[in-house]
């Protein structure tokens, strides 16, 4: 059974950067399509960014396709998420997420989520 687990999240202020990480065990990693989404209070869960199997193809969403960047380590079965100049609109918990295949939604297997939360 695939797990994921999320670590990095933390409080930051505005402008400032955070590195989220994603552990994926129980499966080979380098087969799944690994996503990062968010969900803020009160809203829904929104896609962020996906990364292809390689790591050559990635996809971010309008809102954050200028300041985050998805990467993945296939030797360390592990996908991040560089997040800079980070707003207070970017608070959200945020969750990795792994697909067969390649889209922002129906995602096989999602983490328990990081609390990342930027003050102003």
């Amino acid at each position: 059974q695939v797990q994921l687990v999320e670590s990095g999240g933390g409080l930051v202020q505005a402008g400032g950067s955070l590195r989220l990480s994603c552990a994926f065990s129980g499966g080979t990693f380098s087969r799944y399509y690994m996503g990062w989404f968010r969900q803020a209070p009160g809203k829904e869960r929104e896609f962020v960014a996906q990364i292809n199997w390689s790591g050559g193809t990635t996809y971010s969403s309008d809102s954050v396709k200028a300041r985050f960047t998805v990467s993945r380590d296939n030797a360390k079965n592990t996908v991040y998420l560089q997040m800079n100049s980070l707003k207070s609109e970017d608070t959200a918990v945020y969750y990795c997420a792994a697909s067969r295949f390649a889209g922002t939604s129906g995602y096989d297997y999602r983490g328990q989520g990081t609390q990342v939360t930027v003050s102003s």
